[in-house]
């Protein structure tokens, strides 16, 4: 994970849409670290002792680690991977991770006409602003959705990530309505513990046999378990996620083949080629060339 913020302009357009994206951005903060770090904009800088007040709604989702968040209209309580906390606009509230463990959060900030009706109907409750969906691919590629987004501010862009705030704040609801009524799934659980680390760590040096371990699970039982529900063993799985994260990184031009390949912790630049050839039928160089050509015809 590489640590990223936005706060976003918003245009009169953007405001009559009836919901716009005010700031988005994903956090990895290590165990004793500072939070939140004194790089953080004055305008949303806040410390344990006093708290603060936001004008925005956000979410924000836990994917690793633990902590505690508080509110004026709820009490202190804990916080595990897999839970989402809602900010409500006027409303006092402060949170942080352990020192111990640190944590991974992923936040979007919105506001907009529409949400008025979804929150004044108590579909989100100020008396409930912690939430506990677990850990769900579908739920994190939202919010790293918002993010890319975010990056470029392309014509267009606010309807697009306004649309899956929206989508998110729908499959919360759908989950605590599922969750009500059915028990959970331990199995399906890991699963989408295991898919959620592996895309957070796509960066890293991972070791399979580790998160199994991390897992609490054999290495055996996780790899048939995960092929099982998502027809690949977790390596390839893996792969896969690198392949679509390399296509991301060779928009940007300035990156090097070989920098890509780094980045993403392929063996070497060789082996890297060879792979996306293979999954994509179309080496690099001749993917970014195509990519280039397709953004000249747009134009």
């Amino acid at each position: 994970m590489n640590n990223y913020y936005k706060y976003l302009p918003v245009s009169q357009l953007d405001e009559d849409w009836g919901i716009h994206v005010l700031n988005a951005g994903c956090n990895r903060i290590g165990k004793g670290e500072e939070y939140p770090s004194r790089l953080h904009p004055g305008h949303h800088y806040f410390k344990w002792s006093s708290g603060r007040i936001l004008r925005e709604y956000q979410l924000v989702y836990i994917t690793n680690g633990s902590g505690s968040f508080e509110s004026a209209h709820c009490k202190l309580r804990e916080i595990n991977e897999g839970t989402v906390f809602i900010l409500f606009p006027g409303e006092w509230h402060r949170f942080r991770p352990h020192p111990s463990s640190g944590w991974d959060e992923y936040w979007v900030g919105f506001e907009g006409t529409i949400l008025k009706k979804l929150f004044n109907n108590q579909f989100f409750k100020l008396t409930e602003p912690v939430l506990s969906v677990g850990m769900h691919e579908g739920i994190l590629q939202l919010f790293i959705s918002v993010i890319e987004g975010s990056k470029e501010e392309k014509a267009g862009y606010q309807p697009h990530v306004s649309g899956a705030v929206f989508h998110l704040l729908g499959n919360i609801y759908a989950l605590q309505r599922q969750q009500a009524v059915h028990a959970d799934d331990q199995t399906e659980t890991i699963i989408n513990r295991a898919k959620i680390k592996l895309r957070a760590d796509i960066d890293s040096k991972l070791s399979l046999r580790e998160l199994a371990k991390e897992l609490q699970v054999s290495y055996s039982w996780f790899r048939q378990a995960f092929k099982a529900y998502t027809g690949m063993a977790p390596g390839q799985y893996l792969q896969q996620l690198k392949i679509e994260q390399a296509k991301l990184l060779l928009m940007d031009s300035s990156r090097s083949v070989k920098k890509v390949a780094y980045e993403l912790n392929f063996k070497s630049a060789f082996y890297f080629s060879s792979l996306f050839s293979k999954k994509t039928g179309l080496s690099p160089e001749k993917y970014r060339k195509k990519l280039i050509e397709l953004h000249k015809n747009k134009q």
